[in-house]
């Protein structure tokens, strides 16, 4: 969330960053519960001194002046229970408000209402040309009994599947390389929960709004399904200062993945592009409040995601969210999309972002400066790989006339050696 000391001083600019967001945002309404509250606040604490005062004057009165002292006491007590009850209504619905204001967007951050305005970057590689009908990822999963999204669906309901043999090691090898690429630039790798409370889908800037996306189990529990490893990360020191010297905190996990895509139906429903549940390896980093030094992560977590794809072989290009598609909690985000043959398109694979203290102010997430001050943290993410996504690109990239697929060079180790998965198809 946002400092309401930012929000007293500078409302503008923040209905200004609301409206490029497209968000709504009452500003007026935070700024008079504000003012109200800060007004409660000051009475709360002039009848708490007031009863301290009293108090101090009963060790030394006579009978007479002690029970009015008493009486004084009462009617003070009665009044500060009423002013309290009032404040707290106050905040509860000044804390409501400020969840929903979103953060405020970079400066770079182009104008525009959806992803058709995001402002492309660059391209990096060159498209495959084929000699022969290319097969999509469908065709060619199903042909060599690698995909079964017949089985998937009765099970599990419509935009579930089921990979079966060199595609569960094809899956694997991608995940797999992935993580290994983060550790060998140093990050920590983690095995967190995918099952979160709702305060930690509130702290990372999930809830509210993102409700209808997630799964939430049973009420009792009070838990929901992640929809990206970033979740548990990101709030892995909730409501902790950090020691200066361990930050920056780099993290890498691969965790399996639950979206309810809400809204999409029949939108990019075939095949693996759009599922309910997915395996992605996640990059997050928490350090210091410097937005310059989180804007050189920002670029840094971005590379390292199109390390990945240059190694693989696959044709991308980076586009420059604009704020209409951004996320309320977003400072800025770069989407990584990656070329799909069977979509003639490039199919969005990655998305990074910066946040600022944003996520850290709802998490309670601290650090002590060099000065002993406390200060909130600034977080960032990145996927390195979503299983799915990448399993499009390459099959469909790399597959050959005859219906295998060619095994990019970092992948065989992963895969036995092999440079060639399936049998020639008739």
């Amino acid at each position: 969330m946002l400092d309401l000391k930012l929000i007293r001083s500078h409302p503008d600019l923040v209905r200004a960053g609301a409206a490029k967001k497209r968000m709504e945002c009452d500003v007026d309404r935070i700024l008079e519960l504000d003012a109200q509250n800060r007004m409660l606040g000051a009475e709360v604490d002039g009848l708490r001194q007031e009863q301290k005062s009293v108090g101090k004057q009963m060790a030394g009165a006579d009978a007479e002046t002690r029970k009015a002292l008493i009486d004084s006491q009462g009617e003070l007590k009665s009044k500060l229970k009423g002013l309290e009850a009032q404040q707290a209504e106050i905040k509860q619905e000044l804390d409501a408000l400020l969840l929903l204001v979103p953060n405020l967007p970079a400066a770079e951050v182009p104008d525009g209402a959806d992803d058709g305005d995001n402002v492309e970057i660059k391209k990096v590689g060159d498209l495959p040309t084929f000699d022969f009908p290319p097969r999509s990822h469908i065709e060619l999963g199903e042909a060599h009994d690698w995909l079964d999204i017949l089985r998937g669906a009765r099970l599990a309901g419509s935009r579930n599947y089921v990979l079966k043999g060199d595609l569960c090691l094809l899956e694997n090898a991608i995940m797999r390389f992935a993580m290994d690429v983060m550790v060998d630039k140093g990050f920590t790798p983690l095995t967190v929960p995918t099952l979160v409370r709702t305060e930690t889908m509130v702290g990372t800037g999930y809830f509210p709004g993102g409700e209808e996306q997630a799964y939430r189990c049973d009420e009792r529990d009070d838990l929901c399904l992640v929809g990206t490893a970033e979740v548990p990360i990101t709030a892995l020191h909730q409501d902790e200062i950090l020691d200066l010297e361990k930050l920056p905190m780099q993290f890498v996990a691969q965790s399996s993945c639950y979206r309810r895509e809400a809204g999409t139906y029949g939108k990019d429903t075939k095949g693996l592009y759009r599922v309910h549940q997915f395996q992605k390896v996640e990059q997050v980093i928490i350090d210091v409040a410097d937005d310059a030094r989180s804007l050189d992560h920002h670029h840094a977590i971005l590379q390292n995601s199109e390390e990945v794809l240059q190694a693989l072989e696959l044709p991308y290009r980076v586009v420059n969210v604009c704020g209409g598609d951004l996320g309320q909690p977003q400072v800025q985000k770069f989407d990584i999309e990656t070329w799909m043959p069977s979509r003639e398109s490039y199919g969005e694979t990655h998305s990074a972002s910066r946040f600022h203290d944003f996520q850290a102010r709802r998490l309670n997430l601290r650090y002590r400066d060099a000065e002993g001050k406390v200060q909130f943290c600034h977080t960032l993410n990145n996927t390195v790989a979503a299983s799915t996504r990448m399993l499009i690109a390459v099959l469909e990239n790399h597959q050959t006339a005859n219906g295998q697929v060619r095994v990019p060079e970092p992948l065989r180790s992963y895969l036995g050696g092999r440079d060639l998965l399936g049998e020639p198809l008739a």
